[in-house]
């Protein structure tokens, strides 16, 4: 017998699942999500941070993926303009590698695939001459210069988590699937809560398996399909150095074996360098940097730099699994980007949704695409409703950023201005309740450093589900960059105290 009904259930709290959530609760279905971890501990958090079309999948023939990519641009950035901004990226025609007139049809598709209108177009610049080439040796002369945006991307899940729960959905974390069984009219979910052990049954009229690099094993664990092999595991990996020029453009390098990486400013005094691509065994839990990827990474912006970037310069990394499905690609680079969806029917006939693959650029995309699969199985209810709605904090036109940060200043006039540009970038609009009737620093409570108080802690705790300082430091924001180790058993002590 189980404790709840619900008309999806979803596995997996990363981009896809809390995505189709937000969707399907917005239309009138009930819905509970189950994520093991936290919000986006997985791949969705371990991104390049871009909302990008993809350039160099045109050179894979994947015309239908990029073309929705690029109409989706603008589509988001209008859903959460505090989280997402238009960011220009110079690319430098490199002599030895892909000659420029391919460059030029490349960008003249990029701009005229996706029905750009607030994002600038492709231009040429000189490297030679002005202070975007200053970065840079003197083998390059000339560049593009290109447009796409930027994403805090694990606050991107959160907000799709927070709008489907205001909208009613029970967002579980910490909350593992144990068990699937067929019902005769849908399947019972057997959750276990990974900080109590204990076990609760939901019954649901479909699920949805966005478990991303676990969604095999989802199907091979909880539903017992052994031989379940669809995912591709794909390891990309990031370093963080201190920052690397003054400009606010980003870079995209060709290398000489077809990859490319990028390197953005990164939370004001960094830059980020990424990505590689290589296949993973083993448990995607377990992920780390490897040194031949670093030494990768440091070598490929090295060849482009006046300035070469060393192993010692490092001072963060990280490394995701991506579930690229398997669609039978030589290199792990060129496995296809594309989402698959597939569904499985019991021997009841009780639907199964599983999700491959997907970017967080074409996540609202996707979840249009699995609630037509939903409508199939169990029947519509409301219309589609994402494409000009906001996420939580947004509500304010996406050229208005300025504007707005200079009335929560206006309101706040104690915050530091870079706190209150970090506040408005994670929170919009929210970040005013969550200053509240603050009329001094001191009236925030106590203090962790880098400009985190404990209203905000507060706040994280209480509506984004933050349970430990990882969650706070490295998912919510990106903190960790600035925290002491002493900060941070400061703000793990306060968070014990106050769960």
């Amino acid at each position: 017998m189980s404790d709840d009904k619900v008309d999806i259930f979803v596995i997996g709290g990363g981009i896809n699942g809390c995505g189709i959530a937000r969707d399907a609760v917005g239309r009138g279905y009930s819905v509970f999500l189950a994520e093991m971890n936290d919000l986006a501990s997985g791949t969705s958090s371990w991104s390049t941070k871009l909302i990008h079309g993809g350039l160099r999948y045109l050179e894979f023939y994947e015309f239908r993926l990029v073309r929705e990519a690029l109409m989706e641009r603008e589509v988001l950035w209008a859903m959460a303009p505090h989280i997402i901004r238009p960011l220009r990226f110079i690319l430098p025609h490199h002599k030895g590698l892909r000659p420029a007139w391919l460059l030029r049809l490349g960008l003249f598709l990029y701009d005229h695939l996706g029905g750009r209108k607030l994002l600038p177009p492709t231009k040429t610049v000189d490297l030679k001459n002005g202070s975007l080439g200053e970065p840079l040796n003197g083998d390059f002369a000339k560049g593009f210069e290109y447009s796409d945006c930027w994403v805090d991307d694990a606050r991107l899940v959160v907000l799709n988590a927070r709008d489907a729960a205001e909208k009613g959905a029970t967002i579980a974390t910490r909350t593992k699937v144990e068990r699937l069984e067929e019902l005769e009219d849908g399947w019972q979910v057997t959750i276990v809560d990974q900080n109590s052990g204990a076990k609760k049954s939901i019954e649901a009229r479909l699920v949805v398996n966005a478990a991303g690099p676990w969604v095999d094993s989802i199907l091979r664990g909880p539903l017992g399909k052994n031989d379940a092999r669809n995912v591709r595991l794909v390891q990309g990996s990031h370093i963080v150095v201190p920052r690397l020029y003054d400009h606010d453009r980003c870079f995209i390098f060709q290398n000489s074996d077809g990859r490319i990486i990028f390197t953005i400013p990164y939370q004001g005094d960094f830059t980020l360098i990424g990505t590689t691509d290589q296949d993973y065994k083993g448990d995607p839990a377990e992920v780390a940097i490897t040194s031949d990827e670093i030494s990768y990474l440091c070598a490929a912006a090295s060849e482009y730099f006046n300035t070469p970037v060393e192993k010692e310069s490092v001072v963060w990394t990280y490394s995701g699994v991506r579930p690229l499905y398997d669609d039978g690609a030589d290199a792990a680079h060129e496995a296809t980007r594309d989402y698959v969806l597939k569904t499985f029917n019991g021997e009841k006939g009780a639907p199964l949704i599983n999700i491959f693959g997907g970017k967080i650029t074409t996540y609202r995309r996707l979840a249009l695409s699995v609630l037509e699969k939903i409508e199939t199985a169990i029947g519509a209810k409301g219309a589609t409703w994402t494409e000009r709605a906001t996420l939580p904090g947004g509500g304010f036109v996406e050229l208005e950023f300025d504007q707005e940060l200079r009335k929560l200043q206006s309101a706040y006039p104690f915050l530091h201005d870079k706190v209150a540009y970090r506040l408005f970038h994670a929170y919009g609009l929210d970040a005013f309740k969550i200053l509240g009737d603050a009329k001094s620093e001191e009236d925030l409570g106590r203090k962790f450093g880098g400009g985190l108080s404990e209203a905000e802690v507060r706040w994280l705790m209480q509506e984004e589900w933050a349970r430990n300082p990882q969650d706070v430091l490295w998912r919510r924001s990106k903190l960790g960059l600035r925290l002491s180790q002493e900060q941070v058993d400061s703000l793990s002590a306060y968070i014990q105290a106050a769960s």
